[in-house]
């Protein structure tokens, strides 16, 4: 790379806030846009990060905002589909005009967030359809001279992550017994930390370009067993009740109606193929996958005692 200047999309969510720590550290200079600045005003004590108030649907502004940047990153995904954010506008038509903007730009590499299970050829999942059709989009072009690594994670946890730490407020809100739905459905939580390294090794390492990379944690779990170690590492009692297939559907159309779409059908179509990996990049890439052991107790634990302090506190102040 003649320089170091990358442009992120999704750079203020989850994944965003973990890579760009991780790229500034080596060196990388980055420009973020988004739609709301004051609400992502912790990335400006980083010199290195250019957080810019930016409408990334017109293409003038995308051109504007990659212009001078040697790569690109879209990390842009959600789970649920709520009001104009659909997975068409989202997962889709962002990626065209990402890839449109590069081409007008000749700015050529870009590294592209998709997901374990993505496929265009996907029927009941609009998620996993709508992230295959952007990886397609993607990769396709190459034959506009765009050089395209694409990354296909399992679920992702680190702190801030929205499975443990969701699971652990769900359970807090349920007393007694827990009611999961897809119970059984399986998964090999891939460590945020990995995510980000393999993507910071990505941009340097030629060989990683056309590439779809699926990426894993170092063992499977059911979900029922992360909710029950999710469960015990918060140190309550419960006891889950794994919903029929049946239930599960009615559990997911009931829920998807509720603020903040907890479940939805889409969710229940998604989670109906294991999301496992048959050869785990990570490896390919020289990276050693992080057991969830080793991570998530911390940062569970740091949310407990935070929550066990405010406690404490209103205590007192009553007293």
């Amino acid at each position: 790379m003649t320089n170091k200047n990358i442009c992120i999309f999704g750079g203020t969510g989850f994944v965003g806030r973990h890579l760009a720590n991780r790229l500034t550290d080596a060196g990388y200079t980055l420009r973020i846009p988004t739609r709301r600045r004051e609400r992502n005003r912790d990335f400006l004590v980083n010199p290195r990060v250019q957080l810019i108030e930016a409408d990334i649907r017109e293409p003038a502004v995308m051109r504007e905002l990659i212009a001078d940047c040697t790569a690109v990153i879209n990390l842009v995904g959600i789970l649920n589909e709520t009001g104009s954010a659909t997975f068409e506008q989202a997962h889709v038509k962002l990626t065209e005009r990402i890839v449109d903007a590069m081409a007008a730009t000749g700015v050529r590499r870009l590294l592209h967030m998709s997901a374990l299970n993505a496929d265009s050829r996907e029927e009941n999942s609009q998620y996993l359809r709508s992230k295959g059709v952007g990886e397609d989009i993607a990769h396709a072009a190459s034959t506009n001279g765009l050089s395209v690594t694409s990354f296909r994670p399992s679920v992702i946890f680190g702190p801030g992550d929205s499975f443990f730490n969701r699971f652990a407020t769900l359970l807090r809100l349920t007393p007694m017994v827990f009611p999961l739905a897809c119970a059984n459905s399986r998964f090999a939580p891939v460590y945020v930390g990995d995510v980000v390294e393999s993507m910071t090794r990505a941009l340097t390492d030629p060989q990683t370009i056309g590439k779809h990379y699926d990426l894993c944690g170092p063992q499977s779990y059911s979900l029922a067993e992360l909710v029950e170690y999710t469960a015990e590492q918060i140190g309550l009692q419960r006891r889950i009740w794994r919903l029929s297939k049946t239930l599960s559907w009615w559990q997911a159309r009931m829920l998807e109606f509720v603020p903040g779409k907890p479940f939805s059908r889409d969710n229940f179509w998604s989670l109906q193929k294991e999301s496992l990996c048959e050869q785990n990049a990570l490896d390919e890439l020289g990276i050693t996958p992080t057991a969830i052991e080793s991570v998530v107790p911390g940062y569970l634990a740091q949310r407990t005692n935070r929550g066990r302090y405010k406690r404490l506190r209103q205590h007192a102040h009553r007293s």
